[in-house]
């Protein structure tokens, strides 16, 4: 007899735009599921404040200083083996390095280091279990951004969230060949709760197939 899968213990990462809720919706799961919830670094994040105000002068910085971070948090859940909810992956990391790139904040030679160092760590990842991603336009992202009226991040360009979104797409559309995704439509919900229940149906149902077309060769 074949058991439906289950998120208990389960090592799932939260991903979506600035501002789509992810550290709502992982306190929402962690308290659900009884998981430790690794939240991203704000608060403590020692870059910040000065990327938000030179972010051709800090990005690269920040950037490093979040794939140590995350790295960190990655390999804590790995080796607990209790499982966990993270507030964004180790793997996003990566679209805003290119973001960054592609605006020229950051050059070409240390985006090749960023993403050599990101190549050398990922042997000693294991992927999560699960991602949720929160599906928001970037105009609904920089409305959220205007509304929790954070000074660090006030100056954020809508252009900027337009390529990160971009970036997020082609993300998912990758990872989703190895990891198991959910897309939610986070607008379409009007309580956390509500998406913690949808997330717990649609996991344990198991539905993550993917679609194969076959077409007979010619004889």
């Amino acid at each position: 007899m074949t058991h439906a899968p289950s998120l208990q213990q389960q090592f799932i990462g939260i991903a979506g735009l600035i501002g789509a809720g992810k550290s709502t919706l992982a306190a929402a799961l962690g308290a659900h599921l009884q998981l430790p919830v690794y939240y991203e670094p704000v608060a403590d994040n020692a870059y910040l404040a000065d990327f938000y105000k030179s972010p051709d002068k800090y990005g690269f910085q920040m950037q490093i200083y979040l794939l140590n971070r995350r790295f960190q948090q990655h390999q804590e859940i790995i080796w607990r083996g209790q499982g966990g909810v993270q507030d964004r992956t180790i793997y996003e990391d990566a679209i805003f390095a290119k973001t960054l790139m592609q605006q020229g904040m950051i050059d070409a030679r240390d985006y090749d280091t960023y993403l050599q160092l990101f190549k050398h760590m990922s042997h000693f990842m294991c992927r999560p279990n699960l991602i949720i991603y929160l599906d928001l336009t970037p105009e609904r992202s920089l409305e959220r951004i205007k509304t929790r009226a954070r000074d660090v991040e006030a100056g954020i360009p809508l252009e900027y969230l337009r390529l990160l979104h971009q970036g997020y797409e082609e993300f998912i559309a990758d990872i989703a060949r190895s990891v198991p995704v959910i897309r939610v439509p986070w607008d379409e919900f009007q309580e956390t709760r509500e998406v913690v229940e949808r997330v717990q149906e649609v996991y344990t149902r198991g539905s993550f197939l993917r679609d194969v077309r076959w077409r007979p060769s010619q004889a």
